[in-house]
C-alpha cells in the first residue's frame, strides 16, 4: 500500500511541482478563462502584503470536500463500494444477512432495494463493516482494499481517480501560505488512510464523519475499539460544526460539488473580508460523468441555483479542465 501511494504522490509532484517552475503556470490543467482567473485572482489578493485584501498566513484556511471534489464519486461513493465489498467478505460469518435488509440487497446485487434503504440502510452497512476492531486494524483493511480495488469503468485504482486540476490547486494554495483541509461526509479514518500521500494533506487536517470509539485495557494493554454507533455526521450543516470543532476557525475559501457542501460554502463566504466559494460542476460525460440535480450521489441543485447570488464560482468540468485524471501508471 505504501509503495502504491508513494508512486501516486510522486506522480502528483511531477505534474504539479516542477511543472509550475517550468511553465510559470500554477494551474496547467485548468484552461485559461474566467474561472481560472477568479481563483488565481483571489489567491493573489489575499497574499499581497500591504494590499487591501491581505490575509495573514495563519488565517489562510481552505477546506475541500472529497467525494466529487477531489476524486470520483460515481457511480457510488468509494467508501460505499468498500462497505459493499466488506459485506460480501464477511457474509460467511453472518448467515442471517441472506434474509436481512439491506445486507440481502448487497448480496443479491440489488442496488435498487439498497438505494431505497436510504441513510438508515447506509448507516447499518457502515456499522456492520467498519466496527468491532481497533483503528489500526481498520486502517490496514482499508489500505489493503485500496491497493487492489478498481473502478469498473476506468479499470484504475480509486486513488488514481483523483482530479489532476485539484491536485494542482491544493499545491498552489499551499505554496501561497494556505493550510488545506479535507472536510468530507466520508469516514474520517477511511480518509486519513490516504490523505497525505495522495493529496499532501496530513491526517490531522482531515475532518469527516465518525463512529463511536471505546477505550479499554485488554490483557494489560490499552486499546481503542470502534463501535457500531454513529458519533458524528460531517455533512450539510454538520460541516461548519465539524470545521469549528476540529479546525477552530472559519475558512476563507471552501470547495465543494454538491448540496451537501452548501452550508460549508455559505458559512465560509459569509465571513468578513475577501472570500472564495467554488463548486465543481460535473458536466463531462465523456471523460468522467455529467450529473447534478437528479443524481443519487453528489446531488447539486440548491447550491447550483444559489451560486450566482452567493458569488460562488461554478467550475464547468468540461469547459474549464483540459485534464481530469493524472496519467495512468
Amino acid at each position: 500500500m505504501k509503495r502504491l501511494l508513494t508512486s501516486i504522490a510522486a506522480t502528483a509532484m511531477i505534474l504539479s511541482g516542477p511543472a509550475l517552475a517550468q511553465t510559470a503556470d500554477p494551474l496547467p490543467s485548468w484552461n485559461d478563462g474566467p474561472t481560472k482567473e477568479a481563483i488565481v485572482g483571489f489567491v493573489e489578493k489575499v497574499t499581497e502584503e500591504g494590499g487591501p485584501d491581505y490575509v495573514a498566513s495563519a488565517d489562510r484556511v481552505a477546506t475541500f470536500d472529497n467525494d466529487g471534489t477531489l476524486w470520483l464519486e460515481q457511480p457510488m461513493y468509494t467508501q460505499l463500494a468498500f462497505a459493499l465489498d466488506r459485506v460480501k467478505a464477511l457474509a460467511p460469518e453472518h448467515p442471517e444477512w441472506k434474509d436481512t435488509q439491506p445486507f440481502k440487497a448487497v448480496l443479491d446485487n440489488d442496488m435498487k432495494t439498497l438505494a431505497a434503504s436510504g441513510e438508515k440502510g447506509l448507516v447499518q452497512l457502515i456499522a456492520a463493516t467498519h466496527a468491532g476492531m481497533s483503528p489500526e486494524e481498520f486502517q490496514q483493511i482499508v489500505g489493503d482494499w485500496l491497493e487492489q480495488a478498481k473502478d469498473k469503468r476506468f479499470n484504475r485504482r480509486y486513488t488514481d481517480l483523483v482530479y489532476q486540476p485539484m491536485l494542482e490547486l491544493l499545491s498552489y494554495m499551499r505554496d501561497n501560505g494556505f493550510t488545506t483541509y479535507i472536510v468530507s461526509g466520508g469516514g474520517i479514518e477511511f480518509l486519513r488512510n490516504f490523505s497525505e500521500p495522495v493529496y499532501g494533506i496530513p491526517p490531522a487536517q482531515v475532518v469527516g464523519s465518525s463512529i463511536e470509539t471505546k477505550y479499554e485495557v485488554v490483557d494489560g494493554k490499552p486499546t481503542l475499539l470502534r463501535l457500531p454507533e454513529v458519533h458524528f455526521v460531517d455533512d450539510k450543516e454538520g460541516k461548519p460544526i465539524g470545521i469549528n470543532e476540529y479546525i477552530g476557525q472559519r475558512p476563507i475559501a471552501a470547495f465543494g460539488n454538491s448540496d451537501g457542501d452548501y452550508q460549508m460554502l455559505d458559512w465560509t463566504t459569509s465571513g468578513d473580508g475577501t472570500r472564495l466559494g467554488v463548486i465543481v460542476h460535473h458536466t463531462d460525460a465523456e471523460r468522467e460523468y455529467a450529473y447534478d440535480r437528479d443524481s443519487t450521489f453528489g446531488r447539486l441543485d440548491k447550491a447550483l441555483d444559489d451560486a450566482p447570488a452567493k458569488g460562488w464560482i461554478v467550475v464547468d468540468m468540461k469547459k474549464d479542465w483540459n485534464t481530469v485524471f493524472p496519467p495512468a501508471q
